[in-house]
């Protein structure tokens, strides 16, 4: 898949998010199956910050500077860093959004990018663009189906009606 059909997923993407997570009431977005998962508002919050912090910005790094290193990241440590519990859902949302649409331009704009620049990161070695834009979608769909998951699960559990008809999950 070629870098401008990625972008175009990456589109795509940000109406399937706006759809699944708009309107979603308080109750919903702060629950969680059990005590170590995240909620929907945290798994905003992260996608907020993963779109400035991590997928664009490290594209950008490997096509412009690919040998400087890279600013460190910590998504997991951000849920309570950050505290992600106390944002507003609705902004969050919101701001993750403004930020695909201003990947997606950044994407589409670039001219001959050099997709196989490669970094040298510490941890994973030999690192392409490419490789972080390929993942970035990736990133998309793993939590899409989370996304899905916890809706579900939360359908599940408030729902008087046995769900059995529909398939299994």
């Amino acid at each position: 898949m070629n870098y401008l059909n990625i972008s175009l997923e990456l589109s795509h993407n940000k109406e399937v998010f706006r759809s699944l997570l708009h309107g979603v009431e308080k109750e919903q977005y702060l629950w969680r199956p059990s005590p170590e998962k995240w909620c929907l508002l945290e798994v905003v919050c992260h996608l907020y910050d993963e779109e400035c912090e991590d997928f664009r910005a490290r594209v950008q790094h490997v096509l412009l500077t690919p040998e400087d290193p890279m600013p460190p990241i910590d998504p997991q440590g951000w849920v309570v860093s950050r505290k992600y519990m106390e944002k507003d859902f609705d902004n969050e949302l919101h701001g993750f959004l403004v930020e695909r649409g201003r990947s997606v331009n950044f994407l589409t704009g670039l001219i001959a990018p050099m997709w196989y620049n490669t970094h040298i990161h510490p941890q994973l070695g030999s690192v392409t663009a490419s490789m972080f834009l390929s993942n970035w979608l990736a990133h998309d769909y793993l939590h899409i189906r989370q996304i899905n998951e916890l809706k579900y699960l939360y359908f599940q559990q408030k729902t008087e009606e046995p769900l059995t008809y529909a398939g299994s999950w």
